[in-house]
């Protein structure tokens, strides 16, 4: 099934990604990992910045009390109301970078990390605590990438994404376990990327070199696709007013001939039905 995207906005991110939607002040969040930007996009009024960091940020999301979490190339930082930055977790390691973050539903932030080189095992997951606790959750990893969690809490999904499967865990108490295969993507379709989870517990997988974002039901089985006029897709989320609409960022790094929409922030309106995201705790 293909379904009607618009543009939202017209963009040449080199590594567009992690978009999410700030309920809080109405916008939606997102970034370019590569250019070291922080995006902001009002939908009701079309307003948009775009902040600067001073490194590779893999991840953003609005914190409980005002302000932002950063996942940076060195570790964790925070984003105060009046604009001013402090790290949480500072943790440098050579030839590592941060990616893919999600918020669970105790306020931690599971926050993943990646090799530039994306050699296998050189990227961890770990869950960071608002007092800056760390706990490496997986430390096995290549691609460390979307993170989501079903609507009662009980599981959590996960994407590493050179293994080209979408993973489950059960989850209680900020710890994971039983792991085991949700959806595996097949060869020639892309690599599965970012993910979020809908109200109905579905779960909607961008997929890196696919064109395209997949919604699995919580079986498993794929029942929906929706198609976009660019190869390097990247991550989604929910947003607006009635969380209804699906923003979906995208990349056009390592493109020689990238198509003119590569780097855009795309929406497809009324697209199904988002949950309500946790702030971070910190």
């Amino acid at each position: 099934m293909t379904t009607p995207y618009e543009v939202a906005v017209r963009a040449e991110a080199e590594l567009g990604e992690g978009p999410t939607w700030d309920a809080a002040a109405g916008r939606l969040l997102w970034i370019d990992i590569l250019g070291s930007r922080v995006h902001t996009y009002d939908p009701a009024t079309g307003h948009r910045s775009v902040r600067r960091t001073e490194q590779h940020v893999g991840a953003v999301k609005p914190r409980a009390g005002g302000g932002l979490v950063l996942n940076l190339r060195d570790g964790v930082g925070l984003l105060d109301p009046d604009g001013s930055f402090r790290w949480l977790h500072h943790e440098p390691v050579p030839g590592r970078r941060a990616n893919d973050a999600a918020v669970a539903p105790d306020g931690a932030l599971w926050a993943g990390t990646m090799r530039y080189d994306e050699a296998p095992g050189g990227g961890t997951l770990s869950r960071v605590t608002g007092d800056g606790t760390v706990d490496v959750v997986l430390d096995d990893v290549a691609v460390s990438n979307g993170t989501g969690w079903s609507p009662d809490g009980r599981l959590m999904y996960f994407i590493d994404s050179p293994t080209r499967r979408v993973d489950v865990f059960d989850y209680a108490d900020g710890r994971i376990s039983g792991r085991r295969t949700l959806a595996e993507i097949e060869d020639g379709a892309g690599f599965p990327d970012g993910l979020t989870v809908d109200a109905e517990g579905c779960v909607w997988v961008a997929l890196w070199q696919g064109s395209a974002v997949r919604r699995y039901t919580p079986r498993g089985h794929l029942d929906r696709v929706i198609e976009l006029p660019v190869p390097l897709v990247t991550a989604c989320a929910f947003g607006g007013a009635g969380l209804s609409d699906l923003y979906v960022t995208t990349a056009r790094t390592g493109l020689s001939e990238p198509p003119a929409l590569a780097g855009s922030l795309f929406v497809v309106p009324d697209a199904g039905k988002g949950l309500v995201q946790p702030t971070f705790a910190g």
